[in-house]
């Protein structure tokens, strides 16, 4: 049985001027984790706001267990190194 995590997150990105600092900021998700073969990575909303943005990632795994490790890897990852803040965070198992 395959499990699936999808992790929505939603950023405000203080003082951002323009789209390309923008993908900036934040490139370092998609290649981060969008080279791994379990992971999907996209830009789901909020294109065109220069201080906003919302990611979503979703884990795929043969164990929950996997898929709640990559997505705390994903969290970790944008505490570390992201400069932007969270401002929302939503967590679906399907």
């Amino acid at each position: 049985m395959l499990h699936i995590a999808i992790l929505s997150l939603d950023f405000h990105l203080e003082g951002c001027a323009s789209l390309k600092e923008k993908r900036r900021r934040l490139g370092g998700l998609r290649d981060r984790f969008g080279r791994q073969p379990n992971m999907a990575v996209c830009e789901s909303d909020r294109q065109d706001a220069l201080q906003r943005a919302q990611w979503t990632f979703v884990a795929v795994a043969g164990a929950r267990a996997v898929t709640d490790q990559m997505i705390a890897e994903v969290e970790k990852f944008v505490a570390e190194t992201i400069d932007a803040r969270v401002c929302g965070r939503e967590l679906e198992y399907a």
